[in-house]
């Protein structure tokens, strides 16, 4: 995930030239039964789980069971899924990203989260402090960190793009741990929660999503219809509750937001 490349860095007047580590990007191209479906610019771990979890909060599989093969060779990306005709869709438009696939959102159809997870404030700070932890962000500044907490293991993936982690840790439970309660769930992430963020945490199920960056006007219009609760700027002692607040239990002892 790491190469190293000859730099020259300058501080004022000093120069110095080093080896410098920089976090790997590639493309991945994704076909379905066939067919072209999309390219998408990733980390190089975890194709098979970006691919399962991309197609799942795309909404072209319902589950991992819906992919009938999946081969990756390469660059390249080969599933058959038992619905090919889901994959048949509009050009979708560009939306905000950071080396994700953008969404197509259709607001007519947004999903229900069912679930009445609760979390406090210091299962959030908790979160966001396991995916800080980043060896390879603290090397190269160049990636994003997402994490996926329920009451085991968290899952915590990192990638060049936040929407590519999402889509990795969802796909990582779906193979990995099958019957994964993703309405028991929830996100931490290290970016800024947008509108596509907003929906794959919607389609997946997942009530809750924490980010220590900031949100969109249209994330926060999809969390009021979805019910999903978008938790942004948390840092050290702050946050700030965009939705759903009624998802985060604020009592502190000896201690305040």
């Amino acid at each position: 995930m790491i190469k190293e490349y000859e730099c020259i860095k300058l501080d004022g007047i000093s120069r110095k030239d080093e080896i410098c580590p920089v976090v790997e990007e590639t493309p991945l191209s994704i076909f379905i039964n066939g067919r072209h479906f999309a390219t998408a610019m990733i980390s190089p771990e975890l194709r098979a789980e970006f691919v399962t979890g991309h197609l799942f909060s795309e909404r072209i599989i319902s589950g991992k069971h819906e992919i009938e093969s999946l081969e990756i060779e390469g660059n390249l990306a080969r599933a058959i899924i038992a619905h090919p005709l889901r994959a048949i869709v509009p050009r979708r438009p560009i939306v905000s990203g950071c080396g994700g696939i953008a969404s197509f959102l259709d607001e007519s159809k947004l999903p229900a989260i069912n679930s009445d997870l609760r979390i406090d404030v210091d299962q959030a700070r908790a979160a966001m402090s396991a995916i800080s932890l980043s060896d390879i962000h603290i090397a190269t500044g160049g990636v994003h960190s997402v994490g996926l907490f329920s009451d085991g293991e968290p899952v915590i993936i990192e990638d060049i793009g936040r929407h590519n982690a999402l889509d990795k840790a969802i796909g990582y439970a779906l193979i990995h741990r099958p019957g994964h309660s993703f309405d028991k769930s929830y996100i931490a992430c290290t970016g800024r929660v947008s509108s596509d963020m907003a929906l794959k945490c919607s389609v997946a199920g997942i009530p809750i999503v924490v980010s220590r960056g900031a949100t969109t006007s249209l994330a926060i219009s999809i969390a009021e219809r979805t019910g999903l609760c978008i938790i942004g700027f948390l840092r050290g002692k702050r946050l700030s509750i965009y939705s759903q607040s009624q998802r985060l239990h604020c009592e502190q002892k000896n201690d305040e937001i």
